[in-house]
């Protein structure tokens, strides 16, 4: 009897492991990924939607579940089965051949995600199929289906991972991702006098925090300090992995509301409103602007700071002028003004190069992807309200508390992070959906 339950397991076992890896079809038409709602599967997104999760808002994975998006991946790979059709012909010319490879192997990572669902969907049926017929069983059976069933569970969870990888690779890519950063933050004005360059000082050392939280190298290009303690302007190069993508969506207007430390308003509890801005410019490893000399207007002057040896004494300050656009940048960190003048013209090349890739991403980006939330140095993104210990962004209505913990930089700051690049991955997907759709119906009229 044991030897006779141990051959049935192994068999199942093996329908379950071995057999065709090729697409099924259903009534004449692609199988819907989406069509297959087994209980199991409803089950497991039941247990996983009740489980405490850290990101609360704007779930990429939950649109797998749209009829846009799932129409979108039917002609995704209609059109990837197409070009795969077309590329074993002979006749094709060299030129074709190659616009054919660059398209399939654009669309490969989505094909292989959406390959391996379909797989998974088919040992998911036939593991449910053996679970059916084995009910109802002897007694000798119970191992099996205890079996079955962790082998039904763990499909399950492998389907619902591998629709999250799939809408992730539908997502469209953004080349400037893994590039380097100059981050600059600069304080804004307001009528409470040095509120708004104790808290630019305190952004600053936020993202300080945050750069060795995530192993970035940190180099400060500039730094002028304000009286008190607090910081004007300051602008630092932050090279590691993928470091635009998670600092991209920091540039705009924060603003902060507290309560002054000293003085009449902090005697009376009133609440004072300030503002500074951060600016974000990608640094591509391959980017290189051609700038003329003649173009440049190069001016020295002294340092501005605490005073020091040579500090305030010697024109070592560099300012770099590009005449036809007017866009500026100095450096006075170090006593060289060779060295000054380097750090200038490096910050000078990386706005130039922002203007230019601004004009062209301004044309691409529509109503929606303004509300989310763009490159935008103009938009106010978040409040740090230090009175109710709170910090929102308002792009996406994430709050989180512990406003000390968050300024300094650790995972608190990469939560909010990774929750408003979700939003805007979310967003991005929607908006190249019906990009789609509207072509396609476009091409139909």
């Amino acid at each position: 009897m044991f030897f006779n339950c141990c051959f049935r397991l192994c068999f199942s076992c093996s329908r379950v492991l071995f057999r065709n890896r090729g697409f099924k079809r259903r009534g004449g038409d692609w199988r819907t990924l989406a069509n297959v709602n087994y209980t199991s599967i409803t089950d497991v997104q039941h247990r996983a939607a009740v489980a405490p999760k850290r990101l609360c808002h704007s779930k990429l994975g939950d649109l797998y579940k749209t009829e846009s998006v799932q129409r979108h991946l039917q002609q995704l790979m209609v059109e990837y089965r197409d070009i795969s059709k077309k590329l074993q012909y002979a006749y094709i010319s060299e030129t074709d051949r190659k616009v054919l490879m660059k398209k399939q192997t654009e669309l490969l990572p989505v094909a292989k995600v959406f390959e391996s669902i379909e797989q998974a969907l088919k040992d998911l049926e036939e593991v449910l199929s053996l679970l059916h017929s084995s009910a109802g069983s002897k007694d000798e059976d119970q191992q099996l289906t205890l079996l079955l069933k962790e082998e039904e569970a763990q499909i399950s969870h492998k389907i619902l991972a591998l629709r999250k990888d799939l809408i992730q690779a539908l997502v469209p890519s953004d080349p400037l991702d893994s590039s380097d950063v100059v981050l600059e933050v600069v304080s804004g004005r307001t009528t409470g006098g040095d509120i708004c360059q104790q808290f630019t000082r305190e952004m600053f050392d936020m993202y300080k925090g945050f750069a060795s939280y995530k192993n970035w190298d940190f180099e400060v290009l500039n730094f002028t300090p304000a009286d008190y303690g607090g910081l004007h302007h300051a602008a630092v190069r932050v090279a590691g992995k993928n470091v635009y993508r998670h600092l991209k969506h920091e540039g705009g207007t924060h603003r902060v509301q507290r309560i002054p430390e000293v003085g009449l308003s902090s005697r009376m509890q009133r609440i004072h409103t300030g503002t500074m801005t951060v600016i974000i410019l990608a640094q591509p490893v391959e980017f290189d602007v051609q700038i003329n000399p003649k173009d440049l207007r190069i001016d020295t002057f002294r340092s501005r700071g605490a005073g020091g040896q040579s500090v305030n004494t010697t024109d070592s300050a560099v300012r770099i002028v590009h005449l036809p656009t007017g866009i500026t940048a100095e450096c006075q960190q170090t006593r060289s003004q060779l060295q000054n003048r380097d750090t200038a013209m490096r910050v000078l090349k990386a706005r130039l190069y922002q203007s230019m890739m601004g004009k062209e991403t301004e044309q691409r980006h529509t109503a929606r992807k303004l509300q989310v939330g763009t490159r935008s140095q103009s938009e106010r993104i978040r409040t740090y309200n230090f009175s109710q210990d709170r910090v929102t962004d308002h792009r996406t209505g994430y709050v989180t508390r512990d406003i000390k913990e968050f300024m300094r930089g650790g995972e608190a700051l990469h939560d909010l992070i990774s929750d408003v690049l979700e939003h805007a991955e979310r967003e991005a997907l929607i908006e190249a959906v019906e990009s789609c759709s509207s072509r396609s119906a476009h091409k139909k009229a």
